[in-house]
C-alpha cells in the first residue's frame, strides 16, 4: 500500500495550479514511473499528489509558427522515440528516450517527468542540453520561458516554484536546423539502467574552402559528469570554426576533461568517469559528423 493523504486530479493546466496553490506541499504526478517509487519506499509519506495524467493537452510534437519543436510535457517516451517531428528534425533525441529504462517504463515515463526529477543521469537530459531547449512553465504569475541551463539549479532540484508546472518543451529552430546528432548511455547493463554517464553531441556543417566540411556548430552536452547535465564550453571551442575530420574531434574530446566534474560513486570513479567521457565524445562527435555528412549527401546543407 502507498502512504498517500490524497490524489487530486487536474482536468487542465489552470486546474493543475490551482490544485497546488489549494494544496501546498503536494507533488505532481504524471506517469508516475519516479513518484510512485518514491511512494512505494517510503519517502512520500503522508503525500499529496497532484495528477496532470489527464490534461491530454499537454501530450504530443508540433511546429510552432517561428519553426520551434514543442514537445508537450506529458509526452510519453515511446511517443517521443516515435514522433516523425522528432525523427525528421532533432532524431537523437528520440534515440535518447528509447534508451530509458524497458517498454513499459518507455510507454508510462514522461519526457516532463524525465527533466523535473532533477537528476542528471536523466536520458533525454544531455540532449536537450545539447540543443539549448526552454522549458515553458506555468504557474499562478502566467507562463515564463525559462532556458534548460537554468532550469537546474542543484543536484535534484530544478528552477520550478511549488506552484508551477512544466508544460512544454521547446527546441529553437536555430537550435536544430541543419543538425545531426548522436547521443551515447554507458552503463552496466544495456537496458533498465541508470547511465554511469552519457554523451549527447550535435553538429552543423558548412562546405568549407574544397578540403572537406567545416564544423560551423558543435554542442556537446553530458550527464553524469557533474551535479546536473552540462555543455562542454571547452569542447565545443575546440572544434567550433574547424575541419570535421579526426584531429580536431580529438581535440574536441581530451578538452572535455577541462569541461566536466565527475564524481566517485558505487557506479564508477571519478577517474574511471573522465575517461570513459573523452571516448565518449570521441565517437559521438564523430558519428554525429557522419550524420551530418549522410544528410548532406541526400540534399542538405553541403
Amino acid at each position: 500500500m502507498y502512504d498517500i493523504e490524497a490524489v487530486y486530479e487536474a482536468s487542465s493546466v489552470s486546474h493543475a495550479v490551482a490544485l497546488l496553490q489549494s494544496h501546498p506541499g503536494a507533488r505532481v504526478i504524471a506517469g508516475g514511473s519516479d513518484v510512485l517509487i518514491k511512494a512505494r519506499e517510503g519517502r512520500l509519506a503522508g503525500a499529496t499528489l497532484v495528477s496532470i495524467h489527464g490534461v491530454d493537452e499537454l501530450r504530443g510534437v508540433r511546429v510552432a509558427e517561428d519553426g520551434a519543436l514543442r514537445i508537450g510535457a506529458l509526452t510519453s517516451f515511446s511517443h517521443v522515440e516515435a514522433d516523425p517531428l522528432i525523427r525528421r528534425h532533432i532524431a537523437v533525441l528520440g534515440e535518447a528516450a528509447g534508451t530509458v529504462g524497458g517498454p513499459q517504463i518507455r510507454n508510462i515515463g514522461t519526457i516532463g517527468g524525465n527533466v523535473c526529477n532533477g537528476v542528471t543521469s536523466a536520458d533525454t537530459a544531455s540532449t536537450l542540453v545539447a540543443y539549448e531547449a526552454v522549458m515553458e512553465y506555468a504557474g499562478p504569475r502566467g507562463t515564463r520561458l525559462v532556458p534548460i541551463a537554468e532550469h537546474y539549479v542543484a543536484a535534484g532540484k530544478t528552477a520550478l516554484a511549488p506552484d508551477e508546472i512544466l508544460t512544454a518543451i521547446i527546441i529553437p529552430k536555430e537550435s536544430y536546423a541543419e543538425t545531426a546528432g548522436q547521443y551515447i548511455k554507458y552503463a552496466m547493463r544495456e537496458a533498465l539502467d541508470i547511465a554511469t554517464i552519457g554523451c549527447s553531441a550535435n553538429v552543423r556543417l558548412s562546405a568549407g574552402t574544397g578540403e572537406g566540411p567545416i564544423i560551423e556548430r558543435l554542442r556537446l552536452a553530458y550527464g553524469v559528469a557533474g551535479p546536473v547535465p552540462m555543455r562542454a564550453f571547452g569542447a565545443e571551442a575546440a572544434a567550433n570554426g574547424k575541419a570535421a575530420d579526426a584531429e580536431t574531434v580529438e581535440q574536441a574530446a581530451r578538452a572535455v576533461l577541462d569541461d566536466i566534474k565527475p564524481r566517485t560513486s558505487w557506479r564508477a570513479s571519478a577517474a574511471f568517469r573522465s575517461h570513459v567521457a573523452v571516448e565518449l565524445a570521441r565517437r559521438a562527435i564523430t558519428e554525429a559528423i557522419a550524420r551530418a555528412e549522410r544528410t548532406a549527401g541526400a540534399g542538405g546543407v553541403l
